[in-house]
């Protein structure tokens, strides 16, 4: 019988590990399915243009999926039973795997301060994006709350394409406080030309209708406020009874399997990586290469032999501040930041490369199936 594996989820990480099994399980009596609740590719690095009312490519899996052998099954998973092998979805449809790669992901947490998931907008989805675009139509104000990479992009984002809406950004820590001083400086210096009001050392205690309450009762007006601070994963493997962190990610071994049960295998920011320097976080930088090398793991067994451990190592932090502007800060393999840094013109050329559409990377995937990895982003080896 054919060795079944099932793939949950298809973003970048997911369709990562999709396209390089694929190549790397060729007339090797393999079914690979690949599960996901729309058919729409979604760009979660370009949603902060998608809430600034650009438009994106309509990228659909589907099409990229045509003469790979893979099975595409468009619904949402509900549960897991880690026992029989078996997934459900939409409560109704159920799929038997021997091997499954869980790359569902994460989204923003809503869930830690009062009034987010009632009145915040995130960047999810391209709906949720596509529906604060509509709110900032005639908008005065928009909050974003959280200073890391996704809301320093999207502040800058929203005040260069909408520049008569006031744009505040609140954040606990200095935005751009893991880059070096000079990559900092200048990530400052274009919030400021930009016009973006920045406020650190703040803590938003309740997001209500017309604006937000800071800790200690402070008000401040908006006409939206888009959450980018903090994430979570779904419930579903814990509730499945794998092994998961404090957080809820799959614990895994040095393989990226889970160490509970070893027929699954956990990648992108629903599992918890431990390299030499600590906990892997998560980011398309390094997704991307969890998903690739788990395809080369299940491939080698396939064909009899033992996966290999996972090693990588980041280097970069690249941020859009607008279409125009940008910054990269390089880093060690431990994200911590080297000297080097580009700005300007460079750093947005760069940008565009790291971020630019991943089609021609699941397509080259697609073919040769990636032995070894040199991500966008980041970097692994078997």
């Amino acid at each position: 019988m054919a060795q079944r594996i099932v793939i949950l989820g298809a973003g970048y990480t997911g369709m990562t590990t999709a396209m390089a099994l694929a190549g790397r399980t060729r007339g090797r009596g393999v079914e690979v399915t690949l599960v996901n609740p729309i058919t729409r590719f979604t760009e979660r690095l370009r949603l902060h243009q998608t809430a600034a009312g650009q438009d994106l490519a309509d990228l659909r899996i589907p099409d990229l999926l045509k003469g790979t052998g893979i099975t595409f099954v468009q619904g949402w998973v509900t549960a897991i039973d880690a026992g029989a092998r078996v997934v459900s979805l939409d409560g109704e449809r159920t799929l038997t795997y021997d091997t499954l790669v869980y790359a569902l992901g994460s989204v923003a947490d809503t869930e830690a301060v009062p009034g987010v998931a009632e009145h915040a907008y995130t960047l999810d989805s391209a709906a949720e994006a596509g529906r604060l675009a509509a709110q900032l139509a005639g908008a005065r104000t928009v909050v974003v709350g959280g200073g890391g990479l996704t809301g320093v992009e999207s502040a800058a984002e929203l005040a260069e394409t909408h520049p008569g809406l006031r744009v505040v950004l609140l954040s606990r820590d200095v935005p751009g406080s893991m880059m070096g001083a000079k990559a900092r400086a200048y990530l400052h210096a274009a919030l400021v030309r930009l016009g973006v009001e920045v406020r650190s050392g703040v803590e938003i205690a309740k997001v209500l209708p017309g604006g937000v309450e800071l800790a200690g009762g402070e008000w401040v007006e908006a006409d939206a406020c888009l959450w980018t601070t903090g994430v979570r994963v779904s419930p579903l493997a814990a509730d499945a009874g794998l092994t998961v962190d404090e957080r809820g990610r799959i614990v895994v071994d040095a393989t990226l399997r889970s160490i509970s049960h070893p027929e699954v295998y956990a990648v992108g920011d629903a599992a918890a990586v431990r390299q030499p320097y600590g906990i892997i976080h998560g980011t398309c930088q390094s997704g991307i290469p969890t998903g690739a090398h788990a395809a080369a793991s299940i491939a080698r067994q396939v064909r009899g032999k033992q996966p290999q451990p996972f090693r990588f190592g980041y280097i970069h932090q690249p941020i859009s501040l607008g279409r125009r502007d940008g910054v990269v800060q390089f880093t060690r393999p431990d994200d911590t930041p080297r000297g080097l840094y580009l700005k300007g013109r460079w750093a947005v050329a760069y940008k565009e490369f790291v971020s630019s559409s991943p089609w021609k990377t699941f397509g080259l995937l697609k073919r040769y199936g990636g032995a070894t990895v040199w991500s966008r982003g980041g970097r692994a080896t078997r």
